[in-house]
């Protein structure tokens, strides 16, 4: 019994297939296969194989196609891209071309308005100061000379903010409004104006020539003026001397206090009265006697500047 399934045992060991002799053919077949494409690849003449190359050459194609977009769609998104440019650029020429045809149009208006106004303006009135003429009211305006004070010019009645319309050597002109009245103004001393007597001074601060110009200007009668000394202010060059008496001493002390934050100016005495900056809360003050009509100020005005 023991050999009996021993020998049957063994029999069947040897009819089982080992790996190896499966896989043997199967690598012997696929071998064979791809010889035989490879033929057919390198030899077209061989019947059948035309249809196997298209067959390969469509499934390449389609997973080419599959992964890169076409280039109809590329194109057709650029070509969009250069359509919107070209829209944006004639919108912007188009909204330039409109402002400049307004601005234009504004233009023509404003110049027949204005040629309007000046042919009927038939209203004058007096400057009441110097003032500058300008080309327009807005502030791109030129200026264009001046006009002076206590002169009669033609208004159009138009005002456009803080500027009024004038009428000057039949052109259009703009000044600062508040400046026009109906009555002519009363005269009276003011800043500026040219010496015209002839008089001169020699001083060390120019706040004192300033003083002299503008005092000889308006009272040309006054032609004597003090400056050096050894003394005091005189000898630092920073006071003056005016000789005069009476009212018109007065006036001219009373105008230089008004301006002297413009002229420079420290303190006046006139008349053994006294006024300063630093105490001009108490206006003018008495000085005590000083014995003579000269030291007491009596005939001419003293100024000293800072």
């Amino acid at each position: 019994m023991a050999q009996h399934r021993h020998k049957r045992d063994a029999n069947a060991r040897r009819t089982m297939p080992s790996a190896i002799q499966v896989a043997g053919p199967v690598a012997v077949l696929a071998t064979l296969s791809a010889v035989a494409v490879g033929v057919m690849t390198s030899n077209p003449s061989i019947p059948g194989t035309d249809d196997l190359l298209a067959s390969s050459s469509s499934a390449a194609a389609g997973i080419s196609a599959s992964s890169v977009a076409p280039r109809g769609d590329v194109v057709s998104r650029s070509e969009r891209r250069q359509d919107a440019r070209a829209e944006a650029a004639e919108a912007r020429q188009k909204a330039r071309q409109e402002a400049r045809q307004r601005a234009e149009r504004e233009a023509r208006q404003e110049q027949q308005a204005t040629l309007r106004a000046v042919r009927s303006a038939d209203t004058r009135l007096w400057t009441t100061t110097e003032l500058n003429l300008w080309t327009s009211a807005d502030g791109d305006a030129r200026n264009v000379g001046l006009v002076e004070g206590l002169e009669k010019v033609l208004v159009t009645g138009r005002k456009d903010g803080d500027r009024v319309e004038v009428v000057v050597g039949g052109k259009s002109r703009w000044v600062t409004a508040g400046y026009l009245a109906d009555e002519k103004p009363e005269t009276g001393p003011a800043l500026g104006g040219q010496c015209t007597n002839g008089s001169a001074i020699d001083a060390g601060s120019p706040s004192l020539y300033e003083i002299h110009d503008v005092v000889c200007a308006n009272w040309p009668e006054i032609t004597s003026y003090g400056t050096w000394r050894s003394d005091g202010e005189h000898g630092e060059g920073r006071a003056i001397d005016i000789m005069v008496s009476g009212e018109t001493g007065w006036a001219i002390a009373e105008f230089l206090r008004a301006n002297y934050s413009s002229l420079g100016i420290e303190y006046i005495i006139y008349s053994q009265k006294m006024w300063s900056v630093e105490r001009s809360g108490e206006g003018w003050r008495y000085m005590s006697d000083r014995g003579s009509t000269t030291a007491n100020h009596y005939d001419h005005v003293h100024v000293t500047v800072y």
